[in-house]
């Protein structure tokens, strides 16, 4: 009797260790299932927040380019080079000071078309901003003064980037952010490279 309940004694001590060993190693692969909401690194195409840093410029991309905007609103259209063409859906003031122009892109052509020629010619502005809108312009007559999509600290525009070549079909949402002129100017006429100029009307 003795001896039966050493032994029963043992397989139960062992049984339980078993177990605890097993318990710790569920445990420590628990842990390791994945991100934390927060880690991953915030998408491209840049909403529109302060004029400067990093952040702002990617959270602008994500949502100004899409956010709130009617895709079948239709403010102005401008005729690019080889069936390209240039519809914008929002121009709208915002309230830190900015104006913000959102449209898309489609090239109605029978070839591909590049996207390099949309940044401009201003050296600095190309090297940060390839094939992006950056080259835009909106233009106040009544004050006469010209407004240049704004850059963050490190030169990067507030403005769509790495646009790719857009083959016959193909469309690109895009958006840029100005200074906003002054309270009054409700109107503006605004330039891309290689486009017709257009007048629009800013809201909010």
């Amino acid at each position: 009797m003795s001896m039966r309940r050493t032994r029963t004694t043992r397989r139960a001590m062992t049984a339980v260790t078993v177990t605890a060993a097993l318990a710790l190693a569920l445990a420590g692969c628990g842990g390791d299932g994945g991100d934390e909401p927060g880690d991953e690194g915030s998408s491209a195409p840049s909403a529109p927040a302060s004029p400067s840093g990093e952040d702002k410029g990617e959270s602008q991309q994500d949502t100004a380019a899409g956010e709130n905007v009617d895709p079948d609103a239709k403010l102005a259209e401008a005729r690019g080079q080889n069936g390209l063409t240039l519809v914008i859906n929002q121009v709208k003031r915002d309230s830190g000071g900015f104006v913000t122009v959102q449209g898309e892109i489609k090239n109605g052509g029978d070839s591909t078309q590049n996207t390099s020629n949309w940044v401009g010619q201003e050296s600095a502005l190309v090297a940060k901003n390839p094939n992006s809108v950056a080259g835009a312009t909106l233009v106040d007559k009544t004050g006469k003064k010209n407004y240049y999509v704004l850059r963050d600290t490190d030169g990067r525009c507030l403005c769509t980037t790495a646009i790719v070549p857009l083959s016959p079909g193909e469309s690109a949402s895009v958006f840029m952010q100005f200074p906003a002129p002054p309270q009054e100017t409700m109107e503006v006429d605004f330039t891309l490279p290689t486009f017709a100029t257009t007048s629009l009307k800013i809201s909010g």
